[in-house]
C-alpha cells in the first residue's frame, strides 16, 4: 500500500466512532421523516375516502312551513281597531 492509502485508513479508523454516530443520526432522521410523510399520506387518503363516501350518501333535507309566522306578522301589521 502506498503511504497515502495508509494515512487515509488510519484517519478513517480514528474517526470511525464519530462517523458511525453521524450515520446513525442520519438514518434515524430519515426514518422519522419517512414515518411522518407516511402518516400524512395515510391520513390524507382516509380523509379523501371519507369525503367520497359522505358525498355519495343522500342528503337529508327539511322543509319548514312559515305560514304561521307570516300570518302572525300580518296580524301585527294591521292597525288596531278600538
Amino acid at each position: 500500500m502506498s503511504q497515502e492509502k495508509v494515512d487515509k485508513y488510519k484517519q478513517e479508523k480514528a474517526n470511525r466512532k464519530q462517523n458511525m454516530k453521524k450515520e446513525k443520526v442520519k438514518q434515524a432522521f430519515r426514518r422519522v421523516v419517512v414515518g411522518v410523510l407516511g402518516f400524512a399520506l395515510v391520513g390524507w387518503l382516509g380523509y379523501s375516502a371519507y369525503n367520497l363516501y359522505d358525498a355519495s350518501r343522500p342528503k337529508q333535507t327539511a322543509q319548514v312551513d312559515y305560514t304561521a309566522i307570516t300570518d302572525y306578522q300580518s296580524q301585527l301589521a294591521e292597525p288596531v281597531e278600538e
